[in-house]
């Protein structure tokens, strides 16, 4: 928080059943530290009725305090590092496209030697930003090592989709999910194996063992996203083939991403209030008094703290500006947008004082020269 009352806000948010965000709580406090974390965990937790042991899933940023918090508090739940942020740390020693590839491959892999894998080809691409991401421990990152408790395939912190024109039995999210598994689901194989499994097998040796009692899979991602990955979409099939009684395929999705789930979860609704005028007075004894006023060292910032993502594309906005775009040369006096069309600027534009008229200076370094030049 930003003027003469700086402060720091602390939020959390739930994720709904179409991987958006659910507002939860906030708080301010006077600055970011593992004791203001605690505080406000501790009041989460008596608000959502959560215990030491409670099997919940966080994903953080990583922010100062919070770690040690967590694992005071909640010593059981699993704790999840926001790629976003991995990435936007790994942004200012190693910037190149090729370098977040390596990251989101070796994050998106559902099994260990799967991940093992994409870390040897990131070592070979380089090593040194390989050995730098192999110091984060991948049970707080890469999917591979998740426990699956937290169904979802979500790794940052993403926006909201709203609930308009929702149709069919999911939600909008896990609809398209389903849809794109079912399209690859024909290209694969199954085969029983006489009792509650099935051998699954596709082109360039993919090939997984699919149980169907347990609902899971080998590749995992049944088992970590909750919704039938593409091996086990082609037993569903291989099974309604063989006269078995499968009922629709989305009853095979788990629970969370149904339709009605998801509009339970935003069927409590915010009562309105009245105004102020109308609140009875507080017989509370304790008096409230206003925060400490803290003068910011240095001039105020007027601009916020930009990330090396929106660094990068203004420089490059500004290359382009610079050299002109379709061909157009710059002039004096004016500049090329990201859309290749000349704007003026105020460079050489000539002021006139709302005070005297004159041109030349404005109202507050008029000097009093006089009436309309």
């Amino acid at each position: 928080m930003k003027g003469p009352f700086p402060r720091q806000v602390l939020t959390t948010v739930g994720l709904d059943s179409n991987n958006g965000i659910y507002p939860l709580a906030y708080a301010i406090v006077e600055t970011e530290n593992k004791s203001s974390w605690v505080w406000f965990l501790q009041s989460l937790g008596e608000d959502l009725d959560l215990g030491s042991n409670s099997n919940f899933t966080f994903i953080t940023n990583r922010q100062k305090g919070l770690i040690p918090a967590i694992a005071q508090l909640s010593p059981c739940a699993e704790h999840r590092y926001c790629l976003m942020h991995i990435h936007q740390n790994m942004r200012v020693k190693w910037k190149l496209k090729e370098y977040k590839d390596h990251l989101w491959r070796c994050a998106t892999a559902t099994t260990v030697p799967e991940f093992e894998h994409c870390m040897k080809e990131f070592s070979n691409y380089d090593k040194e930003a390989c050995e730098w991401l192999r110091k984060i421990p991948p049970k707080h990152w890469a999917r591979s090592h998740f426990t699956g408790r937290a169904i979802s395939d979500i790794m940052l912190n993403n926006l909201c989709e709203v609930m308009d024109k929702a149709k069919g039995p999911l939600t909008p999210t896990a609809t398209t999910i389903l849809d794109v598994n079912k399209s690859h689901a024909s290209h694969y194989i199954a085969r029983w194996n006489g009792g509650e499994k099935y051998q699954v097998t596709g082109a360039w040796q993919d090939q997984h063992v699919v149980d169907v009692r347990n609902n899971t899979c080998t590749c995992r991602k049944w088992e970590l996203i909750g919704i039938p990955c593409k091996h086990a979409i082609a037993t569903l099939y291989e099974m309604t083939k063989n006269s078995e009684d499968v009922g629709d395929i989305y009853r095979w999705v788990n629970k969370v991403y149904w339709l009605d789930t998801w509009k339970n979860a935003y069927s409590y609704k915010v009562e309105p209030i009245k105004g102020r005028i109308m609140w009875p007075k507080s017989l509370c004894p304790t008096t409230l008094i206003p925060p400490t006023h803290h003068k910011q060292p240095g001039r105020p910032t007027k601009k916020r703290k930009k990330s090396e993502d929106e660094k990068l594309s203004q420089s490059q906005r500004g290359s382009q500006s610079q050299t002109g775009t379709h061909g157009v040369s710059q002039e004096e006096g004016c500049k090329v947008g990201p859309d290749g069309v000349q704007k003026l600027t105020r460079k050489y534009v000539s002021v006139t004082c709302a005070k005297c008229k004159n041109k030349g200076h404005n109202s507050r370094t008029c000097k009093g020269q006089g009436g309309r030049s």
